[in-house]
């Protein structure tokens, strides 16, 4: 099992930075990917940016140059720095790691990100 808590979230201006953080706890030692999605109502959610344990990282074209994925292996903690925020960039935010051997996924309770025009 394995626990994700995220914080970071909040109201932002149009153009701002805001910094997401995603803390696991539990079987963390089993975790091959961690990512963050976003979803807004009447839409699925969306993968934006994703980290494995090796420090690749693919992003959602729409945040590419904008976002950026780390994780620091020491605390067990995945970050999400977003720059020059859009207001459709306003969503929940999710934490997700998949953990195991088949890849099973985890998420967190979701932090909102709204930012303003």
């Amino acid at each position: 099992q394995v626990q994700l808590v995220e914080s970071g979230g909040g109201l932002v201006q149009a153009g701002g930075s805001l910094r997401l953080s995603c803390a696991a706890s539990g079987s963390f030692f089993s975790i091959n990917k961690m990512g963050w999605y976003r979803q807004v109502p009447g839409k699925q959610r969306e993968l934006v940016a994703e980290i494995t344990s090796g420090g690749s990282t693919g992003y959602a074209a729409s945040v590419k140059g904008r976002f950026t994925i780390s994780r620091d292996n020491a605390k067990n903690t995945v970050y999400l720095q977003m720059n020059s925020l859009k207001p459709e960039d306003t969503a929940v935010y999710y934490c997700n790691a998949k953990a195991g051997s088949w890849l099973q996924n985890y998420w967190g309770e979701g932090t909102q990100v709204t930012v303003s025009s």
